[in-house]
């Protein structure tokens, strides 16, 4: 009988596979980190081939540990990392170059000369709902075929296919036979029109990227090829990027609901239904994941430094040995000491947009000790999704009663708790906490019926522990405010005047 569901969940700094049965409890999983590379500041990478290597050994790893037949696999689901950006020959599959990562920014000058275009930035957020930013793949492209030499001259020949993870790893395990994306990865590329769900000819020639390398858009819920394992062959019936597919993962089906997600980075996405909700507050207008016959929008606020902070004092400061020990060490003091850390690495995202900000330690004094400075760190991540959270609350009237989190940064108990202090409201974790692969083992359990409807995959969520707010309203508001007076010093940090 076919009653398991393998979700591959490709990400920035790792791959994993989880198999989930009919109930949604994980029945085994695996994990493979790969490597990271930084050939300039600012700029990140990754081998493609290390993309799909490391995802093929945790699949085949989960599968061992779960001691079933692949005849019992009802369909694969894939979710990934968003916007990172590669480009590989049609005939060999071999890529061009390594993949430019979502959160590398040295296609910022790229984006500011595209910004100059008279009425080009007021076009590209009319018909793909973003900004221009070098954030999204658009710019990303232009790089690759500007700086690798030839690739202009093949892609205009029609000798490259352009993709995001989604599509590697399509292409990938279905050996060439399908150049393939879904709506939610096309909607991140600046080039997709959300609205009549196309790539906007237009804006491909403006930017002067060739359509031809573009890949087939279809609904995040559909067979999109297959993947033999062990002689049988799976479908692949489920697609989304990581935010919209932890958005359905948290049963957020229904207009209004909401969920931020805590990873390297943090995503705050909110089910507007059939709307389309243009943003006057610096968020971003996307697709939810789709399936046959059905539409929906996302509202969403982006974070480029989230858990990645908590990486950076591990990594390259040496303040904490594991992740799990900034928990620990934030408890050690009753507040920051009057420290606040801007952790913009890489810029900031939503809903200020900045690609040159960088990160900053404000407020230090003789009597600031390693402790504040990982509180500080702690507390950032929460500042920035409250900003998300307040944007979202002035684009949309509404005000929210509860936040759904997952991600692996939610396991911190210190970290939620301020979540629910400096929003005022509840926070709920869920007894799944890897949404991300929920979202994709559930769309493609849809597509192939193991599951009836959405209505059966919301009665499954259940909570795990719930965060009650416990500042005042009044402490709220100073920390706010000295929140955002030290993000103010950290703008347009790196831009040339």
């Amino acid at each position: 009988m076919k009653q398991y569901i393998i979700a591959l969940d490709q990400g920035t700094t790792s791959s994993r596979a989880i198999i989930f049965d009919r109930r949604l409890h994980i029945v085994a999983q695996a994990q493979n980190e790969f490597p990271q590379h930084y050939p300039r500041p600012g700029w990140v990478e990754h081998d493609p081939m290390d993309i799909y290597s490391s995802q093929y050994a945790a699949m085949t790893a989960a599968f061992s540990m779960a001691n079933i037949t692949a005849g019992e696999v009802a369909a694969i689901g894939i979710t990934n990392q968003r916007e990172t950006t590669m480009l590989w020959d049609r005939k060999t599959g071999i890529p061009v170059a390594n993949a430019i990562v979502w959160q590398c920014r040295r296609t910022a000058d790229i984006c500011t000369a595209l910004q100059a275009q008279p009425g080009l930035e007021a076009q590209v957020r009319a018909s793909t709902g973003l900004p221009i930013d070098a954030y999204f793949s658009a710019s990303k492209i232009i790089w690759l075929l500007e700086h690798i030499p030839g690739a202009r001259e093949r892609a205009q020949a029609g000798e490259l296919c352009f993709g995001t993870v989604d599509s590697w790893l399509i292409w990938k395990f279905t050996g060439g036979a399908a150049h393939v994306t879904d709506h939610t990865n096309a909607s991140r590329s600046m080039l997709y029109n959300i609205h009549t769900q196309q790539w906007d000819a237009q804006l491909c020639e403006q930017m002067n990227i060739p359509m031809s390398i573009l890949p087939e858009v279809r609904h995040s819920g559909e067979i999109y090829g297959h993947i033999n394992l062990e002689g049988t062959k799976i479908p692949i019936a489920g697609v989304a990027g990581d935010q919209q597919a932890a958005l359905f993962g948290q049963g957020c089906h229904e207009l209004g609901q909401v969920k931020n997600t805590y990873g390297t980075g943090c995503f705050l996405l909110m089910n507007t239904g059939e709307q389309a909700i243009d943003s006057k507050h610096g968020l971003i207008t996307t697709l939810a994941a789709t399936r046959p016959g059905k539409i929906s929008f996302a509202l969403e606020g982006s974070v480029f430094t989230g858990g990645a902070v908590i990486q950076w004092l591990r990594d390259e400061m040496h303040l904490i040995r594991e992740s799990a020990d900034a928990e620990y060490f934030a408890s050690k003091v009753p507040d920051t000491g009057g420290v606040y850390f801007v952790p913009a690495f890489t810029g900031l995202g939503a809903p200020h947009w900045d690609m040159y900000a960088r990160g900053a330690i404000l407020g230090l004094t003789r009597g600031t000790r390693p402790e504040h400075i990982i509180r500080a760190a702690q507390e950032s991540i929460a500042y920035q999704s409250a900003e998300l959270v307040l944007a979202m609350e002035q684009d949309t009237g509404c005000s929210f009663s509860e936040l759904r989190v997952d991600g692996g940064a939610c396991r911190d108990g210190f970290l939620m708790q301020f979540q629910a202090d400096i929003l005022g409201i509840k926070v709920r974790r869920p007894v799944i906490r890897e949404t991300t692969a929920l979202g994709a083992a559930c769309l493609a359990g849809l597509t192939v019926g193991l599951w009836s409807d959405e209505q059966e995959l919301a009665g499954l969520w259940a909570c795990e522990r719930e965060f009650t707010p416990q500042l005042t309203p009044a402490d709220r508001e100073v920390r706010m405010k000295q929140w955002q007076k030290a993000v103010g010093r950290s703008l347009h940090w790196e831009q040339q005047q």
